[in-house]
């Protein structure tokens, strides 16, 4: 094949209704409406009655006259069962349009709620690719956070709470209706939580980038969410006003959303859901801690395309050794996650040697791993675990 030639298989690429922009939170009730909303299922957390978003989504439902009720029993790390209280409660309350406001907790809780209620079955039973066989209500997401892409992707992650390990939902049944994508409500994450979701977002993009499922409209995304989230992370941590930062990772978040989404991740993800099912960690945390270590076991299995992401970040690559970049980029992500503040091991999490077969024997039957560049065992991932100690 030569140089210019494009790839010509088929690809499919899924994406919702989205509208980005500030003041994007603020068409709710008009787009509520348009769905033909009755009454609406409001999924948030309880943290977001701390903020003025949910109070302003509130208006935005009123001025249209539209019945609502507020659901905000959702944890970090969602669990099973408040999904299914979710689907009881929007069931008794006869609701027909599920809202979601809050971070990538919220909008897969909701998600969860939105399959359990058309379904009719534990969410336990839609673990894995492709098991929804009923489409879910109406779903609008709100993204409060800018990392986790929940409101653009065909996927959910669910704390299995009683087997403790974080369950992988995929379905195009799970891309929402529409996203309301506003980078202004990102001003009230402290400078952690900027930093955690930022690093999901780039995880994402690397992962979806490498992923043996990329295609050229998901490499499009994946890089320029790269460059992005690169760019700007920090500044959002500088300057938490700066909503031209803000913006620009916010857009990367979406991009990088719409990457993984259509390419799928690697094994990252599979080891950070395992690792924060189990320990309850805060996901955007675990792929920062895990990055560099999964960058330096695929490094060789996708070398040139490693190469591409170091050469967005600025590392220099030329006349160096594939193992040479492959140290220099590695590095440079630990390096990176240092200076946003996200410095603790897996060690400094409380993961100990004697816990790490129990979580690569869950991470291992992570789908993520399906589309990882190389193709790992167990044993693979318990020394990826045991690097990041």
């Amino acid at each position: 094949m030569k140089s210019d030639d494009i790839l010509l298989e088929l690809r499919k690429f899924v994406a919702p209704e989205y509208v980005y922009g500030v003041d994007a939170r603020f068409l709710a009730g008009s787009y509520c409406k348009r769905l033909g909303a009755e009454r609406v299922f409001v999924a948030t957390d309880a943290g977001m009655r701390k903020t003025p978003w949910l109070q302003e989504l509130e208006n935005s439902l009123q001025d249209e006259e539209i019945d609502y009720i507020v659901f905000d029993d959702i944890s970090q790390n969602p669990r099973d069962f408040q999904v299914m209280e979710g689907a009881r409660v929007y069931k008794e309350k006869q609701c027909n349009l599920i809202l979601a406001i809050g971070g990538g907790s919220v909008m897969d809780c909701a998600k969860g709620i939105g399959i359990v209620a058309t379904n009719n079955k534990r969410i336990t039973l839609f673990e894995g690719i492709d098991k929804i066989s009923n489409p879910s209500p109406p779903i609008i997401c709100i993204p409060t956070t800018g990392g986790t892409s929940a409101d653009v992707s065909q996927f959910a992650i669910i704390n299995y709470f009683e087997q403790r390990y974080k369950m992988a939902i995929i379905s195009k049944a799970l891309v929402p209706d529409v996203a309301l994508i506003d980078p202004f409500v990102l001003q009230s994450m402290d400078s952690y939580l900027t930093a955690c979701t930022g690093m999901d977002a780039l995880s994402h993009a690397f992962e979806a980038f490498v992923s043996n499922a990329n295609s050229p409209f998901t490499d499009l995304y994946a890089l320029e969410a790269i460059k992005l989230v690169h760019e700007n992370l920090m500044i959002n941590i500088d300057e938490p006003n700066n909503i031209q930062a803000r913006g620009k990772t916010m857009l990367g978040s979406l991009y990088a959303g719409l990457a993984f989404s259509n390419a799928s991740l690697g094994c990252v993800h599979s080891l950070a859901h395992s690792l924060g099912g189990y320990l309850d960690l805060p996901h955007g945390e675990c792929n920062a801690i895990l990055l560099p270590h999964v960058v330096d076991f695929n490094f060789n299995s996708a070398p040139g395309r490693y190469r591409r992401i170091a050469d967005i970040m600025g590392i220099e690559t030329h006349n160096l050794s594939d193992n040479q970049v492959k140290t220099h980029l590695s590095q440079y992500l630990i390096s990176f996650r240092n200076a946003l503040g996200i410095n603790d091991t897996l060690k400094d999490k409380s993961v100990t040697p004697d816990i790490i077969p129990a979580l690569s024997k869950k991470a291992i039957m992570d789908p993520c791993n399906a589309t990882n560049p190389k193709s790992p065992v167990s044993k693979d991932l318990e020394f990826i675990y045991k690097e990041a100690l």
